[in-house]
């Protein structure tokens, strides 16, 4: 039984599965979130592309509901809710220029909120694989 749990959890690991506590939210959720978030960054760009300030602000404000959602909330802990702070900052930033027809402070504002996402994701794969690499550790602890 011992070798099934092993085997499972490699699997698990190999396969990229968050193994996660249960207070974080679903994990089929969360993937139709991070699309539906997805698309609006991206009409967001075509928007600046296009010099089109109402399909910015559209989305940009469409990106501000997606993110006060609950299943935004992937984590609780205090370096996740400073890059969702910083998130909607950028998208206030990207509203802005686009109600005052800044193309240029909206295209700023638009590879400044990319990096939040970046470094937002960054932090929950790094958090997430420490708590597989514990979920691991614990497993060969009850082997013994």
């Amino acid at each position: 039984m011992r070798r099934l749990t092993w085997v499972l959890t490699i699997l698990v690991l190999a396969a990229g599965v968050p193994v996660l506590s249960g207070d974080e939210p679903d994990q089929q959720k969360m993937q139709l979130l991070m699309k539906k978030k997805l698309l609006h960054a991206q009409k967001v760009l075509e928007g600046i592309a296009l010099n089109d300030h109402e399909t910015i602000a559209r989305n940009a404000e469409e990106l501000m509901r997606i993110s006060q959602a609950v299943e935004w909330r992937v984590l609780k802990s205090p370096q996740y809710e400073v890059h969702s702070n910083e998130f909607r900052r950028g998208l206030e930033g990207l509203t802005q220029a686009a109600k005052t027809k800044n193309v240029d402070a909206a295209a700023l504002a638009y590879v400044d909120l990319t990096l939040t996402c970046v470094r937002c994701h960054k932090h929950v794969r790094e958090v997430r694989q420490t708590r597989l690499e514990r979920l691991e550790r614990d497993q060969w602890a009850r082997r013994d």
